[in-house]
Parts: structure tokens; C-alpha cells; sequence
């Protein structure tokens, strides 16, 4: 295994240690009868009652004052990125919103011509535009068009019905090379 999905396991681990049903599932599979958590009771002394009164218990009070909670306040949260599904093989996509695609062309131009991509993440002035292509699984992503201030600057294309008349950063003959000089990464100490 690689250390990277080790790392990913004892990170899992970690996280879901403090999971109630989880371990609650842990227990059942090794037979252990879960802990149950009893209220706790003051304990009544067993001698003779005769020779000593009885003390009450000090009562608690039963009224709270109320409390004030500040009402939610709608879109304080950010908005949550939308669930991309991971594919485990190629599905073949066949859509109807075919073309080739411009440098300088807009957002809403791309949606003109290949309808709603299936996620869009934007980091500063770059908008990243993300569609299907048919080969998710094999190719490792979806079709991807990056736009600069709202215009495209750069288009990584794998389906035969997505084009980019500009040049592309990777190309689909492109194979990957490793880097000359082998690897160049140096950890700051």
C-alpha cells in the first residue's frame, strides 16, 4: 500500500473514533454489551432511621428564566460545493450540446453551447468550468475550462464533441514526462 492511502486510513481511523455509533458497531461485532450510561442517584444511607430525622433533599429549582437565542441569520454559511460523483469506470456520455469553444469567450457563451457544466468552482478571478466527457474514469477528470476575469484563457478537452480553437496546456496526444533531473521538490527546513 502506498503511504498516502495509509495515511488516509489513520485519518479515517482518527476521525471516527469519537463516533458514538461506531463504536456502538465495534461492540456488536465483538460481543461486548454496550456501557449503558444510568442517571445518577444519591445514595441512601441503609442504618437505622428511628434514632436520626429525616433530611429533605435540597430541592432544585423547576422554573429557568428564559433565554434569548439569536435567530439564525439566513446565509451566514457559505454555500456548500456541489457533490461531484466519483465514477469507479467510464460511462459513456452522448449529449446533444456539441461545439468548439473560443479563447475570450465568456461563461455564458460555453453554456450556450455545451449547457450547464457539472460543477464550477471559482478562486479568485479564475472560474473553473467542469463537464462530462465520457472518461472520467480513465482520463482521471472531466473536460475542464478555465476562465480569467470571466473570459476563457485554457480548455483541457477529452470528448470528440467538446473543441477549443485555442491552444490548449494539454492537448489530448500529450503523453506525461517526468521532470528532467528527476525530482526537484526540496522541503524548506
Amino acid at each position: 500500500m502506498r503511504r498516502s492511502t495509509l495515511a488516509l486510513f489513520a485519518l479515517l481511523a482518527v476521525a471516527t473514533t469519537g463516533c458514538d455509533k461506531i463504536k456502538l458497531a465495534i461492540d456488536k461485532i465483538k460481543g461486548r454489551k454496550p456501557a449503558t450510561q444510568a442517571a445518577a442517584r444519591p445514595v441512601v444511607p441503609s442504618g437505622d432511621t428511628a434514632k436520626r430525622p429525616a433530611v429533605p433533599a435540597p430541592r432544585q429549582p423547576t422554573a429557568r428564566p428564559p433565554t434569548r437565542e439569536a435567530p439564525p441569520s439566513v446565509g451566514s454559511r457559505p454555500p456548500q460545493a456541489p457533490v461531484v460523483p466519483h465514477p469507479n469506470r467510464d460511462v459513456p456520455y452522448v449529449s446533444e450540446d456539441t461545439g468548439t469553444i473560443a479563447p475570450g469567450m465568456g461563461e455564458r457563451d460555453i453554456y450556450s453551447i455545451w449547457g450547464q457544466p457539472i460543477a464550477v468552482r471559482r478562486e479568485g478571478e479564475y472560474t473553473y468550468l467542469y463537464f462530462q466527457n465520457g472518461c472520467e474514469w480513465t482520463c482521471g477528470m472531466q473536460d475542464l475550462v478555465i476562465l480569467q476575469n470571466g473570459k476563457v484563457v485554457d480548455a483541457v478537452l477529452r470528448w470528440p464533441g467538446h473543441g477549443y480553437s485555442g491552444e490548449s496546456s494539454s492537448p489530448p496526444g500529450k503523453k506525461p514526462v517526468p521532470n528532467p533531473g528527476g525530482d526537484t521538490l526540496r522541503v524548506k527546513q
